[in-house]
């Protein structure tokens, strides 16, 4: 169970659904929600791999944080809360 009162939760769901939504090829989401090996792998593969393959890595990057986010702002805070907080799914 964590430490974390509802506002904490509304506030930590919003912020990594927007910025996985926006700026999820750099895995700011992540880096929200404390997951920094995840964070530092998108991040990598956007910008080295976005190089290597002319960008291609960075999209697929993108469409994953694309996801996440929508993922994150459609659970209930009690979903978000269990699944992301306190058992710290990284992926999905």
């Amino acid at each position: 169970m964590s430490t974390f009162s509802d506002s904490e939760v509304s506030n930590k769901k919003l912020a990594a659904g927007l910025t996985g939504i926006f700026l999820g090829a750099f895995g700011v989401h992540k880096f929200i929600l404390g997951y920094t090996k995840p964070a530092i792998i998108m991040l990598v593969v956007s910008l080295a791999g976005g190089v290597v393959t002319c960008g291609i890595a960075s999209f697929v990057m993108g469409v994953i944080g694309l996801i996440e986010g929508i993922i994150y702002l459609t659970k209930t805070n009690e979903e978000f809360e269990s699944t992301y907080l306190d058992a710290e799914k990284p992926w999905f």
